[in-house]
């Protein structure tokens, strides 16, 4: 692989699909149709890992000069994961990256599936070229966060665990797209919690913008006009397809010996120019 490269494959692992695509590095554009399978029940690594091959076998792109970003519903540091949503609780305390590696035999990059959301806007959407600090927040099973400020990501935010005041449930349980399905809420009794949840957020980081992403921000319209904010709040605009494209836009970070993986941002940044 060299630091030139203008696509690379974006891997994004959910609790209940894996996706992925061939991405152009240049415009953050698919150029392939997005392959999903469906995640293995119980969400073992062997039974991901193989999930994922399906998913590059699919995608014809098993080469492993094609640079290769994989996202992942964990909080993930040093290619570990540290933490499980929706997938088994082996994935606690794992050595992913590296089990990912020997698997496929490759080179890889490894991150939180919000925090690659958040690079995929930034780079290519609803954040880019905005100064200050960007929350992005991704409504569905859970909520996940990613925190931007002067265009550097601070991984691993976790913000959808913030706990409500005077509540034993987190925001998460409360105000996910998933609680909205679970109690059957109309719009706008949803858009009460997620008001509750936003405003929370507004108070404690006073934030710049807030980008809204997962698949319900297709319907951004039935719920995003009915906050009230200080805030500017928008729709992310790669919605499901974020977190393959971010994933793909740190697929570089691992090329460089001289550059850490926790730098690929700005190396994903230099090289797709």
């Amino acid at each position: 692989m060299t630091g030139t490269a203008t696509t690379a494959v974006g891997i994004d692992i959910g609790g209940t699909g894996i996706k992925g695509a061939l991405v152009d590095l240049s415009q953050g554009t698919l150029l392939t149709d997005r392959i999903k399978v469906p995640t293995p029940k119980g969400a073992e690594p062997d039974d991901v890992l193989t999930a994922v091959r399906e998913v590059l076998e699919k995608l014809e792109v098993t080469d492993a000069d094609v640079p290769l970003g994989v996202a992942f519903p964990a909080i993930v540091k040093n290619g570990r994961t540290l933490s499980a949503a929706n997938v088994a609780d082996t994935w606690i305390d794992f050595e992913a990256e590296a089990f990912f590696e020997k698997g496929l035999g490759r080179q890889i990059h490894f991150a939180n599936d919000a925090d690659v959301a958040g690079v995929a806007e930034m780079r290519y959407g609803a954040a880019k070229d905005r100064d200050g600090l960007v929350l992005l927040t991704t409504l569905g099973t859970g909520i996940g966060t990613a925190m931007i400020y002067k265009g550097v990501l601070v991984p691993n935010t976790e913000l959808g665990h913030l706990h409500r005041p005077g509540h034993k449930k987190d925001f998460e349980h409360f105000a996910a797209y998933s609680a909205m399905e679970r109690e059957e809420l109309e719009w706008d009794a949803w858009a009460g919690r997620l008001q509750q949840y936003y405003s929370h957020l507004e108070f404690l980081f006073t934030p710049d913008l807030f980008v809204v992403g997962g698949g319900v921000s297709k319907h951004a319209d039935k719920f995003l006009p009915l906050l009230d904010l200080k805030t500017e709040i928008v729709p992310a605009v790669h919605r499901n397809n974020a977190g393959i494209i971010g994933a793909a836009a740190l697929a570089l970070a691992g090329e460089r010996e001289d550059v850490p993986a926790e730098q690929g941002g700005d190396l994903a940044d230099t090289t797709a120019r």
